[in-house]
């Protein structure tokens, strides 16, 4: 079997990045061969197929002139560099599967029709809802939306769901517009779900039910140990912007007795603004690799506070694996990984006042804290294994052909 696996990053950037180098590793070990596509980077992993990467784009430029912002408007759409280069790819390597990860604007769907044309059997992961929301989030003026489900994208438009710009949302409709026109997502064999939150959200309108299977996340349960380090301290590790829900761990914080620390790990828009405001909470900046795992650890209790439809976040299973309780908000596909009471705590998103009371809880009692985390560790070895996903990856793959 021959996988061509596309993401328009190929180095660690996010939590899709995690997911697809896991299962790259995976197929390479197990006697697949890999072909690689994405886009040019200094940062990018080593590669023998670099050669046929497109070329470095962002859509964050500012200063363009008209013409050229016309130009890349087109190219968010469709890519005819991309789909010139994966032809090139598909007809010299011959791959049985084309796997896309997170593909929109700098390779564009586009190269699902290009692979298909060819023969080639198409599987695509979910791992937001582009292919349901123009903006990909669920997010309307920082509140979850979900107006764009039932296909209606004109709603992007209506609501400037693009920070608030009429021309940046027209740009986002006018891409789900002609890519439903197009068809190119239709045409994908396999959409991979990784929550049954995630599989209800793209199948109420736009996709079959058979078309969409729920593949949760993996994580590599041999390598992260349980924990029994309890550096008493509340851990809240992510991006410092509004949907993370940072804010509400910080207030929650702030209205509890002194002497429980909050450490927080991660960078984002609200920073500077919270480390004034929240003076009490230890900000440590961004955290990667060993550091992060460290700190993820030694932690007391991981909070994971969101505020928007989480799909399938790893923090959580980071967490789980490593036997420390989760206090989650029950939003998304959170409350699919967190059992509340079993494995962890939830409570209502945004709600500082309930998020106070399970982390006074659970930092005022050590067994609770350990019973808990010991019942998330034994299931995220048993549902959410990397090992438990890719086996599965492979049967899906092997039904396809």
């Amino acid at each position: 079997m021959r996988v061509l696996i596309a993401n328009k990053f190929f180095f660690q950037n996010g939590g899709s990045e995690v997911v697809m180098f896991q299962e790259r590793s995976y197929l390479q070990r197990n006697g697949v061969d890999v072909v690689d596509f994405s886009m040019a980077d200094a940062r990018n992993w080593d590669s023998p197929y670099s050669s046929l990467f497109v070329k470095p784009q962002s859509y964050e430029e500012s200063n363009q002139s008209a013409l050229r912002r016309t130009m890349t408007a087109v190219k968010l759409i469709h890519s005819g560099e991309a789909v010139r280069k994966i032809g090139e790819l598909i007809d010299q390597e011959r791959p049985d599967i084309l796997h896309c990860h997170n593909i929109y604007h700098q390779l564009t769907p586009s190269i699902i029709g290009a692979a298909k044309s060819r023969g080639v059997r198409v599987v695509l992961t979910l791992h937001d809802y582009k292919t349901v929301c123009p903006v990909y989030t669920r997010l309307r003026d920082g509140k979850v939306c979900s107006e764009c489900l039932e296909g209606e994208f004109t709603n992007v438009l209506k609501h400037r769901c693009a920070e608030g710009s009429l021309a940046k949302s027209a740009l986002l409709y006018a891409e789900a517009a002609i890519q439903r026109y197009m068809g190119n997502y239709e045409s994908v064999d396999m959409l991979l779900a990784p929550s049954r939150f995630m599989a209800e959200s793209v199948t109420k309108a736009r996709f079959r039910h058979d078309q969409v299977q729920v593949l949760y996340n993996g994580i590599d349960t041999r390598s992260i140990y349980p924990s029994r380090v309890d550096g008493n301290y509340i851990l809240y590790a992510g991006r410092l912007s509004r949907e993370k829900g940072v804010q509400t761990i910080l207030e929650a914080h702030s209205k509890m007795a002194h002497g429980i620390e909050l450490v927080v790990a991660g960078t984002g828009p609200l920073e500077e603004e919270l480390r004034k405001r929240y003076r009490r909470a230890r900000f440590l900046g961004f955290l990667s690799g060993d550091a992060l795992h460290k700190t993820i650890t030694e932690a007391s209790v991981v909070v994971v506070p969101s505020e928007w439809y989480e799909n399938c976040p790893m923090s959580v299973l980071e967490a789980m694996a490593a036997a420390k309780t989760v206090i989650a908000s029950d939003i998304g596909g959170i409350p699919e990984l967190v059992l509340d009471r079993e494995t962890g705590l939830l409570f209502a998103p945004g709600n500082h006042e309930q998020l106070r009371q399970c982390l006074e809880e659970i930092m005022g009692n050590p067994a609770l804290r350990i019973q808990l985390g010991t019942a998330g560790r034994a299931r995220a070895h048993e549902h959410f294994s990397a090992d438990e996903h890719n086996k599965k990856l492979m049967q899906i793959y092997a039904g396809l052909l």
